[in-house]
């Protein structure tokens, strides 16, 4: 029973994890909190559902798409709604309604696209069941291991041994400093949107599977999780991200397996909360400030 608790709770943590990753690029970046991000989310689940349900494609098709449709998305925000004010004297609250304002935009549109109802995956996608001894596994649940873990670790692998990935950590140290040493500043920006978006996207599609289910309002909701992990696990910190959405997932897991189902939110937040008065820069973070602008 505790280990049939755990995956499950390392399949919903992973989920969160990455959407947790988009958030922490761009504050390390930009020193913003990307308010957009969860209505890409929803976004990248209903292109997926989209792929899946009209054009019968396969799950890594349409996750595909969504990264796709992710990233110009992204390019789209960094080029309209955030490029401008960088180039203006504005306060730094700005950017943060901005990005408000394009999600309740994205929103909007979905409600308008999709109706308010919930949808679900095919039938087919619901997942047959492996046994592992008192263990049991959809291939879902694989399928959603499988690509969060995956991403992750290309994620620190390209940050930490390409060139891109090293002037996005560079200019996160400080965007002055990282322009006069021959970044390209404005490139790492748009890449580190897009990518940021890209993997908001595929999130969405694997919560989507993970719930069967896909809706206009889901972005409210995990992007809060997403901006929890990100104070979880300290602000900036790609490390930070991935270890406090797995351990969000697994609280959460726990307290409906152990607890009641409708504390899951309490519980998950109320850890936190705790925890933050215990370490307030949150599990990795450091005590200074961090990021570009």
């Amino acid at each position: 029973m505790l280990l049939q608790q755990v995956v499950n709770g390392l399949t919903l943590g992973s989920t969160y994890a990455i959407i947790a990753l988009g958030y922490t690029l761009i504050f390390g970046v930009l020193n913003i909190v990307n308010m957009a991000h969860g209505e890409i989310f929803m976004i990248g689940a209903f292109v997926g559902l989209m792929l899946v349900t009209k054009l019968q494609t396969g799950i890594f098709t349409a996750l595909a798409g969504a990264m796709l449709t992710g990233a110009v998305l992204g390019y789209l925000l960094e080029r309209i709604a955030l490029r401008p004010l960088r180039r203006r004297e504005v306060s730094h609250l700005a950017p943060l309604i901005s990005t408000i304002g394009v999600s309740i935009f994205l929103e909007s549109l979905a409600l308008k696209i999709f109706g308010p109802q919930a949808q679900s995956f095919p039938p087919v996608f619901s997942g047959q069941l492996f046994e592992l001894g008192t263990l049991k596994i959809s291939i879902i649940q694989i399928v959603i291991l499988a690509v969060s873990f995956g991403l992750m670790i290309a994620l620190r692998f390209w940050l930490a041994k390409t060139k891109m990935g090293k002037s996005i950590r560079a200019t996160a140290e400080n965007l002055e400093t990282a322009g006069l040493l021959g970044v390209n500043t404005s490139q790492v920006i748009i890449v580190t949107v897009m990518l940021a978006s890209g993997l908001g996207s595929v999130a969405g599609v694997l919560v989507g599977l993970a719930f069967n289910a896909v809706e206009p309002t889901m972005g409210i909701t995990m992007g809060f999780k997403g901006l929890a992990v990100l104070i979880l696990g300290g602000l900036g910190n790609i490390t930070g991200a991935m270890v406090g959405g797995l351990l969000l997932g697994i609280a959460e897991v726990f307290s409906v397996a152990y607890g009641e189902s409708s504390y899951r939110e309490a519980v998950a937040f109320g850890l936190i909360i705790i925890l933050l008065f215990i370490r307030p820069q949150g599990l990795f973070g450091s005590g200074s400030a961090q990021g570009g602008r």
